[in-house]
């Protein structure tokens, strides 16, 4: 049978009938109080979609199996960084992300016999070096390569409280590496899991996201950009961050329109520590599967996974051989390249695509109107606006309004952890000057886990 005449033989039903045949079976109780579920997010979702009420987002091309399998290594020894690679390539890795704490650091060494044709390399430097770029842009014109150098300085202040020298000497510095770095894939991130896992909201995690790369389009020569790096951090709201993630696309379509430019969009994702637990700690592995299958259905380009034991032990072949797994079979065993585009024709997914993409617009307009991302960061305004989103939030879980499961509710008791805890899974603060307040990640669980580990 071909596919026109597949629902040939069944009569179409509206909008209307539906909703009339609900309320006959809710016998008198009020649909919107019953059926309709007020987010977290200002949004309404409904008990169905209709093709009748839907309006369509702006769309973009999408392939649920084009994505790489990422993985982190901070590099602290050279020898055995580059071993730990060549180790992760073997066993299915695609795309590796490097954490360099110093610029002193022999790139030809680290990547010694990694074949970067294949390979795609993210770097992320913990300072600004015009140096490094230049140590990879020479690379690359020997060499065929996919780099990636993550040079954030508005997400370092943000993060620290501080530029990493002063605003003049940063963004000179970022001047210099677009400039230089015109061989590679890009030179410039931006930062929305920071947002997320300090307990923003998806709106803000986006609108915020958008003025901080405005800044950047408003300060450099957009010309010299090929793509940004946008690292997402994606939560347990399972569609919400399909269409978060699709909405980030939408959004960025229309700024670089604005802009008359082709910059790409480049998502690099992961789950985020937010909903992260250390008592039973194994419903871990559940969240980030769930999270990095929005992940995929979102449109990402590479995905790194989150080790379950990551918040309380140290790096351990074990728990990233988990994690990696996880990936392995979303990739190769779940059919998600069945079709190009699995949420496509889904009502659901693409009306809250429109109403995260509609809503972060106009707060987009609202920061732009009031003097712009920098201005209201350094007045406070962006870390309060956040703040008091994450502390509505933790109030839903105190209250009992939301939970996660091992630590709101069905608690082991005969669960022990303080024994197993090689790392400290706090939120820990230094005393420091700051020229503004940082923006602070922090885990929902943290005080009942407190607690529970106190009365161990």
């Amino acid at each position: 049978m071909s596919k026109s005449r597949l629902f040939e033989n069944f009569e179409s039903t509206s909008s209307k009938a539906w909703k009339q045949k609900i309320q006959f079976e809710l016998q008198g109780k009020d649909f919107n109080d019953h059926l309709v579920w007020n987010s977290i997010e200002g949004i309404d979702v409904k008990p169905f979609y209709h093709s009748e009420s839907y309006s369509k987002s702006p769309s973009f091309q999408h392939n649920a199996s084009d994505w790489n399998i990422g993985h982190s290594i901070y590099v602290n020894s050279i020898e055995k960084s580059n071993a730990h690679a060549i180790d992760l390539i073997k066993k299915g890795v695609e795309s590796l992300f490097f954490t360099l704490p110093t610029d002193k650091i022999p790139l030809d060494k680290l990547l010694n016999n990694i074949d970067t044709s294949k390979i795609s390399i993210y770097f992320e430097p913990l300072f600004i070096s015009k140096e490094l770029v230049q140590t990879l842009h020479t690379y690359a014109v020997n060499h065929t390569t996919s780099f990636y150098v993550l040079n954030d300085p508005i997400g370092h202040l943000a993060r620290s409280g501080n530029w990493h020298k002063n605003l003049t000497s940063d963004l000179n510095h970022l001047k210099q590496i677009l400039a230089i770095g015109t061989d590679l894939k890009s030179v410039l991130s931006v930062d929305l899991g920071l947002i997320q896992n300090a307990g923003g909201s998806m709106i803000q995690q986006l609108a915020y996201t958008l003025a901080h790369a405005n800044e950047y389009l408003n300060l450099i020569d957009e010309k010299s950009l090929k793509s940004v790096v946008f690292k997402v951090s994606v939560g347990g709201n399972y569609f919400f961050e399909i269409a978060k993630l699709q909405a980030l696309r939408v959004l960025w379509k229309s700024l670089k329109t604005d802009y008359g430019t082709a910059i790409d969009c480049h998502i690099l994702t992961q789950p985020s520590r937010r909903n992260k637990t250390i008592y039973d700690y194994n419903i871990n592995m559940l969240r980030t599967t769930t999270e990095c299958m929005s992940a995929i259905l979102g449109s990402s380009d590479t995905i790194m996974n989150m080790p379950y034991d990551h918040l309380y032990h140290k790096d351990n072949e074990f728990g990233d051989r988990l994690s990696r797994n996880q990936l392995l079979i979303l990739k190769n065993e779940s059919y998600f390249d069945a079709v190009s585009n699995p949420t496509e024709g889904a009502y659901y997914i693409e009306t809250l695509t429109h109403q995260l993409a509609q809503k972060s617009l106009d707060l987009f307009k609202e920061v732009e109107h009031q003097g712009g991302y920098l201005k209201l960061l350094k007045e406070g305004v962006i870390q309060r606006k956040i703040k008091e989103h994450a502390q509505k939030e933790q109030r839903l879980y105190d209250e009992g309004h939301e939970g996660l499961l091992g630590t709101h509710f069905q608690q082991n008791p005969s669960d022990q952890m303080k024994a197993e805890l090689e790392l400290y899974p706090f939120l820990k603060q230094q005393a420091r000057k700051t020229l503004l307040e940082p923006i602070i990640p922090r885990r929902i669980s943290e005080e009942i886990e407190q607690k529970r580990l106190k009365d161990e």
